[in-house]
């Protein structure tokens, strides 16, 4: 009996291990494609922390309106941001701002979160990609999206100036970025 309950016991936990592996399917609607200079970068959306911001960053994309636009703040060690169509980092899409959606979900590595001002309430249409954990943002910007391949791509992003608080001169800048839904 005791054998059978070690063989049990190892079987049990040799599946644990095994679905611990297994790479969950992304849907194709929760799903974007960044494509960069050097590669494309998967992202999962995650309309359970953030609907309204995921529904704005989809509406954007489907526009058209995040191709060809630059990294124009990219801190090493930190995050690359982005979503700003004058590159300088005070334009935005036009539309109304978000009210904000903050949530217990940390910013780590590969994290996509809302750029804003002083007004928690008051992000449009730029973001961040993290390089690295940033705790200090936690609970205190929406996170929307999670890198889930090509963060190497992410990692070549052209880096900004240190002295000029990340300003990057000549950017890197979004290919193309798509739906994967709508991805030909």
């Amino acid at each position: 009996m005791l054998r059978w309950t070690r063989v049990l016991l190892a079987a049990l936990f040799a599946t644990f291990l095994f679905s611990q592996g297994e790479a969950k399917a992304l849907e194709p609607e929760n799903t974007l494609y960044l494509d960069l200079k050097d590669g494309r970068v998967v992202i999962e959306l995650r309309p359970d922390l953030a609907p309204n911001h995921v529904a704005r960053i989809k509406e954007l994309t489907r526009a058209g309106f995040y191709n060809g636009v630059v990294f124009h703040r990219v801190i090493d060690g930190f995050m690359a941001q982005t979503g700003d169509p004058t590159g300088t980092g005070s334009g935005g899409s036009g539309k109304a701002k978000l009210k904000a959606e903050f949530s217990s979900t940390p910013h780590i590595r590969g994290t996509l979160s809302m750029a804003r001002t002083n007004d928690p309430d008051s992000a449009d249409s730029q973001f961040f990609i993290c390089f690295a954990p940033s705790s200090f943002l936690d609970r205190q910007y929406t996170v929307w999206g999670r890198v889930v391949e090509g963060m190497d791509f992410v990692d070549k992003i052209k880096k900004g100036s240190q002295s000029r608080n990340g300003q990057v001169t000549d950017p890197d800048k979004i290919i193309k970025m798509q739906v994967a839904a709508d991805a030909k």
